[in-house]
């Protein structure tokens, strides 16, 4: 079961809001509903729920400018459901501060999957909230060592680059969540510049021949097209 997580769905098409209440509730979740974006903030604010599955279309605003003023004050986990499936909306919520993007239709294995990475990582954030920052990072066979600033894959060193350590660290740091083009190349080098975007694939590329057991089939670096990249957890 789902250990009490609370849920806000915001959703203004009844039937998928239905859809989604009803497969979360068999799962263990207990769930509250907005139809708009007055009433989603207002929930938001007043339930302070775990998570929030949000659509972008809602009738008295669009669900980016929920997630902006969500953002002024809270990291709550936002995984958006929405029929837009332009890679400019996609890339608009994720710069916003969404944590993922679904496109309708869906499967609700899908979702329940990705409902469960973002609570996941919550409880990892929530464990290190107050103390010291993580000194290294697991997950699988992949070891980052932030002290000492190595990185090894099956016990063996792998030598990065500074540039590819960086997007590295940032990717580990937030592992489940995709971020965009735009996050990284601000994050990494300080700008976001439309032709700096190769040089970033060209880092990314030489960053999964690095750590990938079998580059061509990728278990730790996904790739969203059009948006940008996401550090998977490999259990």
């Amino acid at each position: 079961m789902a250990d009490g997580y609370r849920i806000l769905v915001v959703e203004d098409d009844a039937a998928v809001r239905r859809l989604v209440t009803t497969t979360l509730n068999v799962h263990g979740y207990a769930v509250h509903e907005a139809k708009t974006a007055s009433q989603a903030l207002l929930e938001l604010s007043s339930q302070a729920p775990d998570l929030a599955i949000l659509d972008l279309g809602l009738p008295d605003g669009d669900g980016v400018s929920v997630i902006r003023t969500l953002r002024e004050w809270s990291s709550l986990p936002v995984i958006v459901l929405s029929a837009r499936l332009e890679d400019a909306d996609k890339v608009a919520a994720l710069d916003a501060g969404a944590d993922d993007y679904l496109v309708k239709p869906f499967s609700v294995e899908e979702l329940l999957a990705r409902v469960r990475v973002a609570l996941r990582r919550l409880d990892r954030e929530r464990a290190l909230a107050g103390g010291p920052e993580e000194a290294v990072y697991e997950n699988g066979a992949l070891r980052i060592d932030y002290a000492a600033a190595c990185v090894t894959r099956d016990g063996e060193e792998v030598h990065l680059t500074p540039s590819e350590y960086k997007l590295l660290c940032l990717l580990a740091r937030n592992t489940g969540k995709v971020l965009t083009h735009n996050y990284l190349l601000k994050e990494v080098w300080g700008s976001a510049l439309a032709s700096d975007r190769s040089s970033l694939r060209v880092f990314m590329a030489t960053l999964c021949k690095k750590i990938e057991p079998d580059p061509a089939s990728p278990v730790y670096l996904q790739t969203h097209v059009g948006v940008g990249y996401r550090m998977l957890r490999v259990e």
